[in-house]
């Protein structure tokens, strides 16, 4: 190994140490590591993994990011890697599928995860969100649908050629309560919970025409709201999207080729929960970004919904810089 090499390797022991003295692993031996960790920090572990990677070489680095217990894999913090035709290169987890095309993979609710990550990477680098399992026991079950929640991810290139990319569950954000959503989706989500009372209690009507006032009680100060769909796709209520309703948006479908109003109506049938998708942002000149929404079912009819944007959570920009091909 070269001095340079050396180098490297000292300063990642380093990072894990910093991270380890902070509070930001938590855990007993023989559970999972739980971590805690801003945005800014992921983004700053996954370029640390690149310049370990351009530094080292290619094999060297997929050898250690496959490790469930190296340098950069901690119980729920860990680096993968993809070539940018889809092809697995490294996981800790997922060990049987690397060499496989997941360039169509998508998490439970059907959004393609693999190709929106490669997408910012090849952008230089950037924030996603998804749904993704917690490993459990040193195993990653994707087939266990109850076991997904939210998770905000960081990718770059880390060659010509190839890329890498982590994650941190929302859950686990440094700055709120451990095990907590952040205040922006607690809110979110009583948004959601209200909708679905005051519609059992005032009847649809009624319903409809508060969640169609933009100075009603479900839109609040910070500009989020709630909206009303049938589990057809059908447009019921919308503050902004007046001209729309009574129409069946169940085809919609964003840039990547996910039909995002026909899963959140699917989760919302199934007994509600969190998706992922894309939605122009209106603060950002309607430019395309991630939305980590809430749905949940108001009777057998209808069911409401709100979201929030990925940039309220990471504090950037994280809207599409250009539509992909």
């Amino acid at each position: 190994m070269t001095a340079r090499q050396i180098l490297v390797l000292s300063g990642i022991i380093l990072l894990i140490a910093v991270l380890l003295s902070s509070g930001c692993m938590t855990g007993v031996p023989g559970e999972r590591a739980r971590v805690e960790m801003t945005p800014e920090e992921l983004v700053a572990f996954v370029q640390d993994a690149a310049y370990y990677a351009r530094e080292t070489g290619q094999a060297t680095a997929l050898e250690e990011f496959s490790k469930k217990s190296g340098l950069y894999s901690k119980g729920d913090l860990y680096i993968y890697a993809y070539d940018f035709e889809g092809t697995l290169l490294a996981h800790p987890y997922e060990a049987e599928q690397v060499g496989g095309d997941r360039s169509d993979w998508t998490d439970i609710r059907g959004l393609p995860v693999i190709r929106i990550a490669e997408y910012a990477a090849s952008n230089g680098g950037g924030y996603s969100a998804y749904l993704y399992p917690r490993p459990e026991g040193g195993v990653i079950d994707e087939d266990a649908p109850d076991t997904y929640i939210p998770k905000i991810g960081y990718s770059c290139p880390a060659g010509t050629d190839w890329w890498i990319g982590s994650g941190i569950y929302i859950t686990d954000l440094a700055g709120d309560e451990p095990g907590e959503y952040p205040p922006v989706v607690d809110t979110m989500i009583s948004l959601v919970e209200s909708g679905v009372e005051y519609g059992r209690l005032q009847g649809e009507d009624e319903a409809f025409r508060e969640i169609s006032n933009r100075t009603g009680m479900f839109v609040d100060a910070e500009g989020h709201y709630l909206y009303a769909y049938d589990y057809n796709g059908t447009l019921l209520a919308h503050p902004y999207l007046t001209e729309s309703i009574g129409e069946s948006l169940i085809e919609r479908e964003d840039p990547f080729g996910m039909k995002n109003i026909r899963a959140l109506s699917e989760t919302a049938g199934s007994g509600g929960g969190f998706v992922v998708f894309i939605w122009p942002n209106p603060d950002r000149d309607n430019r395309l970004e991630q939305k980590i929404g809430y749905v949940l079912p108001v009777d057998g009819r209808w069911w409401v919904g709100s979201g929030v944007y990925l940039s309220e959570i990471t504090g950037v920009d994280t809207s599409l810089p250009a539509l992909p091909p």
